[in-house]
């Protein structure tokens, strides 16, 4: 690849134990992902997909193998020094929103800022940014409960979007929205790659939401079997 890369695994392994039995959902994967590349991640239930998105962002340790973020190997980071890298260099989306009910749109978005040496200018101006991006600046004062699923999963982008991560991780995104919303979050994830150059891996089981990325990945029974590049549709 020409453009530098942002994530490289290489002989990413997991194994678990349960009683006797030895259950391997990532077994030796090799996986690089360029800078400003939105890359899907495919593969039937079971297959180590979620897995390995959290071998990749320090969420999981493997067993075997490395994976560097941004040329610093997060392998053999401790907790503690995971948990930082983790809050300044990777944003996560999970296909449960997980924003703070009491919270607005804006206060969730601003959370994870506070972590951060920010002052209150700069959070404020990395917030409102992060809004403008997903098309929420008008909902920004509204309580989850105020907001469509669809609308709920755009603060969840936006929430790991304001820290200006290094790249961002999403597990199944689109899995608890319907088609419409789904596709709005999928034209986001798009524009941000293109427009903006962020780094994003996708898991996703629906072949149409893949198609949205540059290359997706096929993992069967924990390896990588197989690449294609995406359908790569426009935004409109």
């Amino acid at each position: 690849m020409s453009r530098d890369l942002v994530v490289q695994a290489s002989g990413l392994t997991k194994t678990y134990h349960k009683g006797d039995i030895a259950i391997t959902p990532v077994d030796g994967a090799d996986i690089d992902v360029a800078a400003g590349e939105l890359v899907a991640i495919m593969g039937p239930s079971g297959s180590g997909k979620s897995t390995l998105l959290h071998l990749l962002g320090g969420l999981d340790k493997p067993d075997q193998g490395s994976c560097s973020i941004g040329g610093t190997d997060i392998t053999s980071m401790s907790e503690r020094q995971l948990c930082d890298f983790r809050a300044t260099n990777i944003g996560f989306v999970f296909q449960v929103f997980n924003l703070i009910p009491v919270l607005t749109a804006r206060e969730n978005i601003d959370l994870p800022l506070r972590l951060l040496s920010l002052s209150r200018e700069r959070r404020q101006q990395q917030t409102e940014a992060a809004l403008e991006l997903v098309g929420l600046a008008d909902r920004a004062d509204h309580l989850p409960a105020q907001l469509s699923g669809g609308e709920e999963q755009r603060v969840a982008i936006a929430r790991a979007l304001a820290t200006d991560p290094k790249v961002i991780l999403a597990d199944e995104p689109t899995g608890n929205l319907d088609e419409d919303s789904g596709q709005l979050v999928m034209d986001i994830l798009q524009t941000l790659t293109r427009d903006y150059g962020k780094t994003i891996v996708v898991v996703t089981h629906d072949s149409q939401k893949a198609g949205y990325a540059d290359r997706v990945l096929f993992v069967h029974k924990g390896r990588l079997v197989t690449e294609r590049p995406g359908s790569v549709r426009e935004v409109a």
